[in-house]
């Protein structure tokens, strides 16, 4: 007789620590997938941001316009 608790003690005493441990691993998720949206946004930023500073690099030295080859008829 090792064990003298009822089994719906027991059970519910599993359950509870269960579902303890899914808050957990949840909690857990939506830290990382916090963390993640963060460096996302700041990543976009950044390439935002520097596809302006292009744009704008772009804009002030135009490249020159390639020279048309002749038809060969």
């Amino acid at each position: 007789m090792a064990n003298k608790t009822p089994p719906i003690t027991r059970a519910q005493a599993a359950f509870s620590a269960s579902e303890q441990r899914t808050r957990l691993v949840l909690a857990e998720v939506e830290k990382e997938r916090a963390a993640s949206d963060a460096k996302t946004a700041k990543l976009k930023a950044l390439r935002l941001a520097k596809e302006a500073e292009d744009a704008a690099i772009v804009a002030q030295n135009p490249p020159p316009a390639k020279p048309r080859r002749k038809r060969i008829t």
